[in-house]
This record gives structure tokens, C-alpha cells and sequence, in this order.
């Protein structure tokens, strides 16, 4: 039995087709699915939902033609990697990344358009270059506009290469000849690979791009940075499974009214989670900022209504702020609850505690807290100083602004104990605070602690007591 030309043509156009295999993924929460949906059925966002192309041989979008198989070996029989971290000049970023620099390490920098991230980079890269090879590969900026941000900065290039290019392939065939111990891509969403004929900034050419880059820098131990753009709800742009894919993931905050930016670590492989480095940004780039703690206290108002100071802690970091809250009567049948800085379910728990074990009327009156100076706390240990914070506004109290508040608050209105509470306190001795309100199961973290006036409370009614 023959086949009609017809026949073969619609049968290669069918191989064709199956050559290559079609996959989905959320852009929100990374999650896979096998057909297009309008709503993520893992996270329940709406249209995040992108294609995703791979080789129907499982090669994926990189297209290996062959694959050579590789050897177990033992655990033992692996040589440990003890290469020195890579030190920069700024205490900050060492700080953040956990004390330096990782050889081979991948780092993804994320922040709001214009937060200052190019900024930092740069003069990180510059410090660096003194001692080994650096390489700024920017997608977004001429190399003109290089020159004129490095002329604002005051930063001399002598040692500092730059390239602009966002084919992935012209790059990496750069980056075999140059092999650089320091690698900035700028940014990740503007480069392309001819592999994949999507635009760039898909999904399918962030996958595809990352996944050979951070090949790359495993393989020649090449530190990179990668600079990734966010979305209006403040995610990463595209496929969330980069975060997976890379070592370290930092986030570079801040408020337009502030000059102060916040590093923050959400994510790190080489060391710990949740540090912070504080910057201020000046007409000469960005300053570091060595004790936060008296920058969001500077313009403290001392014995305001509501306010009280906060020793938090940022993951080895104590940083002081101050809570502040409003608490007046309302006009709406609905109460308004804004919160800045702090979790607003947090909030509601809290009132409905106050209201319970102490009796006070929040449900007619609308709160506003704020976290002074655009600082966001996320440690339950903040519970005892916004209830301290609230019952001050609501009595129209001025507390002692010798005085820090620390602990946790659980549903039947007991103060629970928090971690740290010598090296919080330190903190706020140092910064002038004699008095401190504590967890009473917290009281023997601190027998050797700073010379302070020490009250421990075991519930938030006794709290109440000490508050005047």
C-alpha cells in the first residue's frame, strides 16, 4: 500500500509539529500545567498563565542533540570546594551576602524601576575590579549612558569593562574569551537567544537565558549578577521558578519619599535569610548607612501619642523603629484598618484580642499604624509594641520614650517569649533607652544583658499596668 503525495505532506507537517512539545507555566507562583487556563489553579492568579516550549525529545529549549551520561561518585569521594569569598569594599553587601561574595554563586537583584539597583552594581563592580576581572554586560543602557552614570558616581573605569549586548550567544561567546571572575547582566528580561523565537522578557527567553548563564558561571566559578525587573504587585517579572534557579535572591527596596534603600535578602544558599544592608542614596550614588537604628529614629518626636519604639531584629541586625498609630472615631458603618508596614491580619487579630481580654472599643473607631520611615516588620515579636501603641492612641497616652517593647502575643492574651532579646536590647542601650517591656519567659535571656530597668510581663492586661 502506497501513499499519495497529499498523504505525505500531511504526515510530515504532523512530524513537525511533534517535534517540539508545549508546556505552561505562572509567572506568579512558577507552578506547570498542561494547557492554557485563565486562572492558576495553585496560586488563583488571573492570566499568568505562559507558554512554555520544549524538544519533544526532552532536550528542552536549549536543544542538546547528544547527552553524555554522567558518573555517580560517593559523597566522600567529592573534593570540597573551599574557595575564599570574594570581599568588596562595602560592609553592606558583604553583610547581606552572608560575608562576601561566592565564587560560582548567582545572584538575582530585583527592585522597583529607578530604585537605585544599576547604581549599586555598579559601584560594587567598581571595588571589585581593583582586585579581580569584572565584566558589565547592560541590555538596557548605551555604553554613552554608562559613561555619564560612572561620571556622576566619580568612578574611574581603568580596570572596569563594560559591554552593551542582549544576545545571549554574542555574550557567551565573550564570556569564554574574557573569562571574568565577576559577572553583572543588566538585566535579565532584555536578552534574547536565537534558540527561542520568542520576544524577549517571555518566558520562554528568561528560562532559556538564565538557565545558561547560571550553567556558565558553575562551570568557569564566575560569580554573576543578575538584575531582575519586578511587577506592580512587587514579584519578580516573569517565570517565579528563576528564584529557584539561582543561589541568592535580593531584593532592593525603598519609598520615592525616602533616601534611604534596603537590600534585603530573601533568599540565600551561602548564608543568612532575611539580612539587611541600608543605603542612602546622595547626588554621589549610594552611602552606607552603619547604624539604621538612628536613622529611622531621627525624626522621632519624643513622648507623641502612640508612638512606640520597636528593637527588631533583621536577621543578625537589631534595627530600632518606631510604631506609630492613630486610633480615632469612626463616621463609616465600616471601620477603615490601613496599615503601613505591618501585616493588616495581624492587626485584626490583635484589636480582637485588645477587645476581648481588655475590654476597649476598636470595632467604632478606625486604626491607622504606620512603621516610621517606610520600614516593614514582619516578626510576630512586634505584637506587644503596636498593642502598647494602640491602647496609647486610644487613651490619648504618652508613654515613656525611654522605652523599648518587645514581645509576642498569642490568642488567649499571653505574652509569649522572642529570640535575641540580649542583642535587641543591647541595641537600644546603646542608643540611649534605659527601660525596657518584655516577655517575663524572656527575663533570663538577659542576666548578663545591658544595664537597663527590665519589667517582664507574662499577659497584655499586666502590660497595661506598666504602660503609664
Amino acid at each position: 500500500m502506497t501513499l499519495d503525495n497529499g498523504s505525505s505532506d500531511r504526515g510530515n507537517a504532523i512530524m513537525a509539529k511533534d517535534k517540539s512539545k508545549q508546556t505552561f507555566f505562572c509567572e506568579a507562583c512558577g507552578a506547570q500545567s498542561v494547557r492554557w487556563e485563565g486562572r492558576c489553579n495553585t496560586c488563583g492568579a488571573w492570566n499568568t498563565i505562559k507558554e512554555f516550549r520544549t524538544a519533544a525529545n526532552g532536550a528542552g529549549v536549549r536543544g542538546r542533540s547528544s547527552v553524555t551520561p554522567g558518573k555517580p561518585l560517593l559523597l566522600s569521594e567529592v573534593r570540597s570546594d573551599r574557595s575564599a569569598r570574594l570581599i568588596g569594599k562595602g560592609s553592606e553587601l558583604n553583610r547581606v551576602l552572608g560575608g562576601g561574595l561566592t565564587p560560582g554563586s548567582v545572584i538575582l537583584v530585583a527592585g522597583d524601576p529607578g530604585i537605585g539597583k544599576s547604581t549599586l552594581l555598579m559601584e560594587t563592580l567598581v571595588g571589585f575590579s581593583q582586585s579581580w576581572q569584572v565584566l558589565y554586560v547592560s541590555g538596557e543602557e548605551s555604553l554613552a549612558q554608562l559613561r555619564q552614570r560612572a561620571d556622576r558616581l566619580g568612578v574611574v573605569g581603568d580596570k572596569f569593562p563594560v559591554m552593551m549586548e542582549n544576545r545571549l550567544e554574542i555574550i557567551l561567546q565573550v564570556l569564554e574569551e574574557w573569562q571574568p571572575d565577576i559577572l553583572v547582566v543588566d538585566s535579565i528580561q532584555t536578552m534574547a537567544s536565537e534558540s527561542s523565537p520568542s520576544a524577549a522578557g517571555t518566558v520562554n527567553q528568561v528560562r532559556e537565558c538564565a538557565g545558561h548563564l547560571i550553567q556558565l558561571a558553575k562551570t568557569h566559578n564566575m560569580a554573576t549578577f543578575l538584575v531582575g525587573h519586578v511587577t506592580k504587585d512587587g514579584q519578580i517579572a516573569g517565570p517565579r521558578v528563576l528564584e529557584h534557579m539561582v543561589d541568592t535572591v535580593l531584593y532592593f527596596e525603598g519609598e520615592r519619599g525616602h533616601d534611604y534603600r534596603i537590600l534585603r535578602a530573601v533568599k540565600n544558599r551561602f548564608g543568612s535569610a532575611n539580612e539587611i544592608g541600608v543605603f542612602e542614596m546622595g547626588q554621589n550614588g549610594l552611602q552606607e548607612v552603619l547604624n539604621p537604628s538612628e536613622l529611622f529614629l531621627s525624626e522621632r518626636i519624643r513622648g507623641a501619642t502612640g508612638s512606640v519604639v520597636f528593637p527588631g531584629m533583621e536577621g543578625t541586625r537589631p534595627v530600632l523603629v518606631e510604631i506609630q498609630s492613630l486610633v480615632a472615631p469612626s463616621v463609616f458603618p465600616q471601620p477603615r484598618r490601613n496599615t503601613l508596614g505591618w501585616d493588616p491580619n495581624r492587626l485584626a487579630m490583635l484589636t480582637a484580642v485588645m477587645e476581648k481580654r481588655l475590654g476597649l472599643g476598636f470595632y467604632n473607631h478606625d486604626i491607622f499604624l504606620n512603621i516610621a520611615g517606610g520600614f516593614r516588620v514582619t516578626e510576630t515579636a512586634a505584637d506587644l509594641a503596636v498593642s502598647a501603641s494602640l491602647f496609647a492612641s486610644l487613651k490619648n497616652l504618652s508613654l515613656d520614650p525611654s522605652l523599648v517593647i518587645v514581645g509576642e502575643i498569642g490568642l488567649g492574651g499571653e505574652v509569649r517569649a522572642v529570640s535575641h532579646v540580649a542583642t535587641r536590647l543591647r541595641e537600644a542601650a546603646k542608643l540611649g533607652f534605659d527601660r525596657a517591656l518584655l516577655p517575663e519567659k524572656s527575663m533570663k535571656q538577659v542576666l548578663d544583658g545591658p544595664k537597663m530597668t527590665l519589667t517582664g510581663v507574662s499577659s497584655i492586661e499586666e502590660m497595661m499596668r506598666h504602660l503609664p
